[in-house]
């Protein structure tokens, strides 16, 4: 959930521009703070991405992403909008979750310095990524332009 109209600002932005960038595939998922339970059985464990993207799910309305009734499918790429609240604990403990459970990238943007950082898939779970400015998803099924005309989003701002 956001914290001020700026974080909520962007994550409807990121959303839905990742919403219009997967339009004509029917089996992308795009989600919005919507609660992620990786693990049948266990409700306590869970996270509510700011915005999370999974290839080989359908589209559609859902409460929630449980992830046993999904064919196992972890989401692939999550997003997260940095707000004045919060916390290095706060972000460790997510970036933890997300390595653990599959995410194959996170990334973190801060609108008030327009930072944006990222982690992907590695043989030592997720490593950074050192160059954003170039930067091409590792997903096989998003093109090198989607996920460019994506970073355009962010050097271009919100009016």
């Amino acid at each position: 959930m956001s914290d001020n109209t700026l974080q909520f600002k962007w994550i409807v932005l990121i959303k839905e521009g990742l919403e219009t960038l997967f339009r004509h595939d029917p089996n992308v998922f795009v989600a919005g703070d919507l609660l992620w339970y990786p693990e049948e059985g266990k409700p306590k464990v869970r996270q509510a991405p700011d915005v999370m993207v999974v290839l080989g799910r359908p589209k559609g309305e859902r409460g929630s992403y449980k992830q046993w009734e999904e064919d196992g499918i972890a989401p692939q790429v999550v997003f997260e909008v940095l707000s004045p609240g919060n916390r290095l604990d706060e972000m460790l403990r997510k970036f933890r979750f997300y390595e653990k459970y599959g995410v194959e990238e996170y990334y973190i943007y801060n609108p008030d310095d327009g930072l944006l950082i990222g982690w992907r898939g590695g043989d030592g779970g997720l490593e950074e990524i050192t160059e954003m400015n170039g930067h091409v998803s590792g997903c096989d099924r998003a093109s090198a332009k989607d996920f460019h005309e994506i970073r355009a989003v962010f050097t271009r701002g919100v009016a």
